[in-house]
């Protein structure tokens, strides 16, 4: 099977794995500074980012300013947003526990079904293989 066969088994799947895994840390930073003043919660539109893969059927883009620098996988930051609060802190935080854990709970199920899905491509990769 050549790479390109390989790439075209798994989809936009290992992508979105690569999303929902920067997506979590995110989160998770914005978990830990619920309780930093002036920290502005952010968040990765998913869908606009695979929008753009299925779009360009390639990797992550990445900005390099240098020759010098080593090829990335991916810069988030133009597709970060500001989390819009429902109620705003007076100290000018805009994390909502609620909020937060909750997007945190949604993406870590879905980066568990995309897990479990590749793992079944895999495992039907593997049989193939041997001819089972």
């Amino acid at each position: 099977m050549s790479a390109l066969g390989f790439q075209n088994s798994l989809g936009i799947h290992q992508q979105a794995l690569l999303v929902r895994a920067q997506r979590t840390e995110v989160l998770a930073n914005n978990l830990a500074n619920s309780d930093t003043p002036g920290f502005k919660a952010r968040d990765i539109d998913f869908e606009a980012i695979l929008r753009g893969e299925v779009s360009k059927n390639a990797s992550l883009p990445v900005e390099r300013t240098s020759s010098k620098h080593l090829a990335g996988r991916g810069s988030m930051n133009q597709d970060m947003l500001y989390r819009t609060p429902y109620q705003p802190a007076i100290d000018g935080n805009t994390v909502d526990d609620n909020v937060e854990h909750a997007e945190f709970t949604k993406n870590a199920m879905a980066y568990n079904a995309t897990f479990e899905f590749l793992n079944s491509r895999f495992t039907g990769l593997r049989s193939a293989l041997r001819g089972e």
